[in-house]
């Protein structure tokens, strides 16, 4: 164990259970091996509520924290190792546009209601609270866009385009049913015309790191390598998604490199610390586990283990993150619909 690893499990060990460090799967190593619970974005929201910790750290990206702080109780602090450890995805999609986009489209005599992607900010997620809507992720996105289609006339679907796509095609929703706004000029450029007869209406939004993997990647790697499998992330484009032998949440992923016969040469379309992950845990079961390509996401890449000992220092007289009074109501009623649905 080196001196920073000692340090870090000193101030755990100090602390005791007045503190929770949470981590999503696209941490690097040196930060998962200090946390408690590892998981992707539904896994660990479901841990807050059974989170007797007076100090919550989430390793993560901005909007994890955030949804930490709306289902937060009364004098639970989170933190975050870096404020500014943002999502590129979640910033296509500014509150303020989404409820101009939202009321826009609304004026047209149709109820539509909004589901956020949980990759979005938690002012986003309070527009859906208040508008009727939800929140999804990619493990329960089909559940929770069958429920948004039953409460209303059309769907809102954001911030990520590929996410809704594929979830469509998993509903058999019609192509000609979608329709991929234009939210420029606070919603002025849209189409009403065309959003009149959509059931689906997708925001233009992508993740930096999924909507990089290619198609023809895919099929160059089967022709190098006869006998691959190739699983990808449902926020990739439709195109890699059909190309795979399967597509899920992270959750999937990790299931099935688990149930993969020995042997098995995989790869896989996500970010890279997991498949690294994946490849170090059942290498000596004989399998090749691989990135499609390799991506990381730099701003998951912004929390380490220097920032994470860092707040661990100052824990005690580290200011927390902070939402609205507004934002935590809305936002909350968006999340615990989620949760209530998939329970």
């Amino acid at each position: 164990m080196s001196p920073l690893d000692e340090r870090i499990e000193s101030l755990r060990a100090k602390f005791g259970t007045r503190l929770a460090i949470l981590g999503h799967h696209y941490q690097s190593d040196e930060v998962i091996r200090h946390v408690d619970f590892q998981g992707d974005s539904l896994e660990l929201a479901r841990k807050i509520d059974g989170l007797a910790a007076e100090h919550v750290v989430f390793c993560g990206v901005r909007f994890m924290a955030e949804s930490a702080a709306a289902l937060a109780r009364p004098g639970q602090k989170i933190h975050t190792p870096r404020a500014d450890a943002t999502c590129p995805m979640a910033d296509m999609a500014p509150a303020a546009r989404v409820e101009d986009v939202l009321t826009a489209l609304r004026e047209d005599g149709r109820l539509v209601i909004p589901l956020a992607y949980v990759n979005s900010s938690a002012e986003v997620k309070a527009v859906c609270g208040l508008y009727g809507g939800s929140v999804c992720t990619s493990a329960n996105a089909r559940v929770m866009l069958e429920w948004a289609l039953q409460q209303g006339d059309a769907v809102l679907f954001l911030p990520d385009k590929n996410l809704g796509h594929n979830t469509a095609n998993q509903l058999n929703i019609d192509p000609a049913e979608r329709l991929e706004i234009n939210i420029r000029d606070e919603g002025r450029r849209l189409d009403h015309k065309k959003a009149q007869y959509a059931r689906l209406l997708l925001w233009p939004g992508a993740c930096a790191i999924h909507h990089m993997f290619r198609k023809a990647q895919i099929q160059d790697l089967r022709r190098a390598r006869p006998g691959v499998r190739v699983v990808a992330h449902p926020e990739c484009s439709q195109g890699v998604v059909r190309a795979a032998d399967g597509a899920g949440s992270t959750s999937y992923l990790i299931k099935y490199c688990a149930s993969a016969p020995a042997g098995a040469k995989i790869a896989v379309a996500t970010e890279m610390n997991l498949v690294q992950r994946l490849a170090a845990r059942h290498k000596a079961e004989g399998k090749e586990i691989f990135p499609l390509k390799a991506l990381a996401c730099s701003n998951m890449a912004k929390t380490t283990e220097e920032g994470l000992l860092e707040l661990l220092t100052n824990l005690d007289a580290a200011t927390p993150l902070c939402l609205s009074p507004d934002v935590v109501e809305h936002s909350c009623v968006a999340l615990e619909r989620m949760l209530r649905i998939c329970a």
